[in-house]
């Protein structure tokens, strides 16, 4: 324990490769992982949550809002969740080099994570790593999920607050309303709102939202000029402002629901499934819930 003792003390000095390190071991689940995790004081760090369909400009407009950020004298740590490489689970597209402007930047913290095939999109250790990230002193959070379509909604059980970026380009409204996606927005971006589509698309956007008496900004913004940005911001602190405690609590309760639900599967690989399965088989003496039951 000395050593996590150790490593969180140089972390709070604003110890950057402290807080690298500190990452992998939980992603990695170093030995002494969780009870490292047990002894970390309570964080009120913000943290947003980005998410949205793939080409929506999500990493530019992160990347704006980087910006604006530090030009408020602020610090920020962006967590980017990059799809999986299916050969090495190693993370693809790398947001850091899109965001490569801010690598030395003693205000900027990023770091990219490979979704490990996890469908949710984000990182399957991502509310572990958040937890430490706060405690390294930063004004603001960003996680930006990967970007897989209307079923990555765990970042709901993450971040405090949630951004959804869309296109005007993006189809029927009303469809996309029915996403399990747009069920978990705080602020609805509309991006690359110099599309001629834009004005129709926002217009039916809060039209529809009227009808469900759902009152969530929508902000347009242009990304590649940074347009917007200042009132997309403005929108995430009225958001975090207005965070209602039973709110607070079912958030805490997806957090433990969420890592309960981890732990519990960890030591258990489909591979060691199949093996089993297939001697069961083999003696003709295989029931899927009776399997089930013996891991219950």
């Amino acid at each position: 324990m000395l050593m996590w003792n150790e490593l969180l003390a140089s972390i709070k000095n604003n110890n950057i490769k402290a807080l690298a390190r500190g990452i992998s071991l939980i992603e990695n689940e170093h030995s002494g992982y969780f009870d490292f995790l047990q002894s970390l004081p309570n964080y009120n760090t913000p943290v947003i949550g980005i998410t949205g369909p793939p080409g929506a400009g999500k990493s530019t407009l992160t990347d704006a809002l980087i910006h604006h950020i530090v030009s408020l004298g602020k610090k920020v740590a962006v967590l980017c969740i990059d799809p999986s490489s299916p050969f090495t689970n190693g993370a693809l597209l790398g947001d850091r080099i899109r965001m490569n402007a801010w690598y030395n930047d003693e205000h900027v913290f990023i770091r990219s994570f490979a979704s490990r095939g996890n469908v949710g999109g984000v990182n399957s250790k991502m509310i572990e790593i958040t937890s430490l990230v706060q405690a390294a002193g930063f004004d603001y959070i960003l996680i930006e999920t990967v970007g897989a379509g209307q079923n990555e909604v765990e970042i709901a059980s993450v971040a405090d607050i949630t951004v959804v970026v869309l296109i005007p380009d993006s189809g029927d409204e009303i469809q996309i309303l029915k996403s399990g996606l747009m069920e978990i927005a705080d602020i609805f971006v509309v991006n690359k709102s110099d599309r001629p589509q834009a004005p129709m698309f926002v217009k039916n956007l809060r039209n529809n939202m009227a009808a469900s008496k759902n009152k969530i900004p929508v902000v347009q913004t242009i990304a590649t000029a940074k347009q917007g940005i200042e009132a997309l911001f403005m929108e995430t602190e009225n958001a975090l402002q207005r965070i209602p405690g039973d709110k607070k609590t079912a958030l805490l309760a997806q957090k433990a629901f969420y890592i309960l639900r981890e732990e519990r599967i960890k030591n258990i690989s489909r591979q060691q499934l199949k093996d089993q399965i297939e001697g069961l088989l083999k003696n003709n003496d295989f029931n899927l819930y009776t399997f089930i039951a013996g891991y219950l």
